[in-house]
């Protein structure tokens, strides 16, 4: 009876741990090298999402056409590409009935033309997401791979306006 209760136990275990950690399924690319996610946005439904590029944007449905309050948060992220460079994208995550969803999805153009080594993505603070409209981030990146890395700020002020720059003290 024991052995009969130690094989059931077995199996239920390994058929548990087969079904909680799927073998293929990559969760998130190995190409994403850096991400946080920061932030506070609100808007009436009306409000045209994030938008710096004229493609690639992802919007969240809307069938009835209705003005539906929207909130959510910012999600700031780089991707290493083949030459061991990054690109960084800015994606607008709403919060829904049913878990968030992206928004809109755009390539911060400024920091990706600079083919930067990019070392860090820091939120303005680790306390969450915030309440107040935003964005502050600090993205640490090398021009050069020997050289020491700089810091380039993210802003996204209470209107919207996205604002790259590079980090003064």
């Amino acid at each position: 009876m024991a052995m009969r209760r130690l094989l059931m136990t077995t199996v239920f275990l390994i058929g548990w741990s087969a079904a909680a950690l799927p073998g293929q399924d990559a969760i998130l690319p190995a190409s994403v090298i850096f991400a946080t996610s920061t932030g506070y946005w609100q808007d009436d439904g009306n409000a045209p999402d994030v938008e710096r590029a004229p493609t690639g944007a992802e919007r969240v449905a809307n069938p009835e056409g209705k003005t539906t309050q929207r909130h959510g948060y910012y999600k700031l992220f780089a991707v290493r590409q083949a030459d061991r460079t990054s690109k960084v994208y800015l994606q607008q995550i709403a919060q829904t009935e049913t878990g968030p969803a992206i928004t809109s999805t755009v390539e911060l153009q400024e920091i990706s033309d600079l083919k930067p080594y990019i070392t860090d993505i820091r939120p303005e603070n680790s306390n969450g997401i915030i309440k107040e409209p935003g964005l502050f981030a600090t993205i640490y990146l090398k021009t050069d791979p020997s050289a020491e890395p700089d810091g380039w700020t993210v802003l996204i002020d209470e209107f919207g306006d996205i604002t790259v720059g590079k980090a003064t003290n």
